[in-house]
């Protein structure tokens, strides 16, 4: 991530800061939040990379997914604090095809223009492909079952927690499953040997102590601009006559996640495709099998429990990327034309959504 520039980082998260405190124009504090977001989810981003080198390949891996979703967890915890629970739905659905459809597209686009094929673990891309499957049946039924008036709003939200519950067993067997029992079955064998030699040419950036402290500074950093990019997230919407679903499965999902485009992109065009689609995907599935569930439940203590009850268009949008992106990566092997398949099915979400 050479743009990520330290001057330009503490530059915009000051400027953030003054033009939040000063109360300047609500378009100008977007910008500013939107910017500083990127800055500090990519210097978060490389802190947890730094963090990673100490901690070991498999424990590494899910810290940099942990870390990465950051920026979307602070700020749907903001956005639930406000009650703005529409919102955040929107921006939970917006994590989950961004990251399938636009850090994927991208990543196999730009992968497949320097290499003609490139293969990834196929029994790895099948069991996310089965992962992927059970979170659009968990975000369905409660929407099902409410709808057709089978339950009330109460049930309603009973049946949230304990879907959710139940997904965060799911997520953390997974982990088990992945990073402790089944680690060298879903091993990436042919490129062992490459990321070996990558990990021994590019060691750490920092030192481990280092390294962690800028990670808790990163974290807290990323907790103040989001909270910042919150506070006119209502005000913009009014202003410009978006909807909130526009709002938070586009804007708010692409700003969050600019660090992990970035990285998936870059660790594609180096033939890393497999670490790529693990970033795209793993996240999307942490969102939708870890942070929403855990969403409901932060609401719960906070005394007004927010139901899993998604929209018809969210709905759709979620159901249309895992079919495409499990349909993609299900072979095991990439190229620039799947990419391309992938980000066109964004394009049309995201007019369609701005339409609404």
């Amino acid at each position: 991530m050479k743009w990520l520039n330290p001057a330009l980082l503490i530059l915009t998260f000051a400027l953030s800061a003054i033009g939040h405190w000063a109360g300047w124009n609500y378009t100008l504090q977007f910008i500013l939040s939107s910017i500083s977001v990127i800055f500090v989810a990519g210097f978060l981003g490389r802190a947890t990379e730094s963090v990673a080198h100490f901690a070991g390949q498999r424990l590494g891996g899910f810290l940099n997914a942990t870390f990465g979703n950051a920026a979307e967890l602070i700020i749907a915890i903001l956005l639930i604090r406000e009650g703005l629970y529409d919102m955040v739905k929107a921006s939970i659905t917006g994590s989950i095809i961004g990251n399938l459809l636009l850090v994927l597209g991208l990543s196999l686009f730009a992968g497949g223009l320097k290499f003609k094929v490139q293969k990834y673990n196929m029994t790895l891309a099948g069991l996310n492909g089965s992962l992927m499957t059970l979170a659009i049946i968990a975000l369905f039924i409660p929407a099902v079952f409410l709808n057709t008036h089978s339950i009330t709003e109460g049930e309603t939200k009973t049946l949230s927690l304990i879907v959710a519950a139940i997904l965060i067993i799911s997520y953390i067997a997974w982990l088990l499953f992945s990073m402790i029992t089944h680690k060298e079955y879903l091993a990436d064998v042919s490129d062992d040997h490459d990321q070996d030699a990558l990990a021994h040419e590019h060691g750490p950036i920092w030192s481990k102590q280092r390294s962690i402290l800028y990670l808790v500074v990163a974290t807290v950093m990323v907790a103040f601009v989001s909270e910042w990019l919150v506070g006119v997230l209502e005000p913009i919407s009014h202003e410009y006559g978006l909807s909130e679903l526009f709002i938070g499965a586009f804007l708010v999902a692409i700003i969050g996640n600019a660090a992990e485009h970035s990285a998936a992109i870059m660790l594609a065009m180096k033939n890393k495709i497999g670490a790529a689609v693990e970033i795209a995907v793993g996240s999307s599935l942490q969102i939708a099998l870890f942070v929403a569930p855990v969403l409901v439940f932060i609401s719960f203590f906070l005394g007004n429990t927010m139901d899993l009850v998604f929209t018809t268009l969210e709905l759709v949008a979620i159901g249309v990327a895992i079919f495409i992106a499990r349909s993609v990566t299900q072979d095991g092997a990439s190229n620039w034309y799947e990419g391309l398949l992938l980000i066109a099915v964004y394009v049309i979400l995201g007019v369609s959504f701005f339409l609404v």
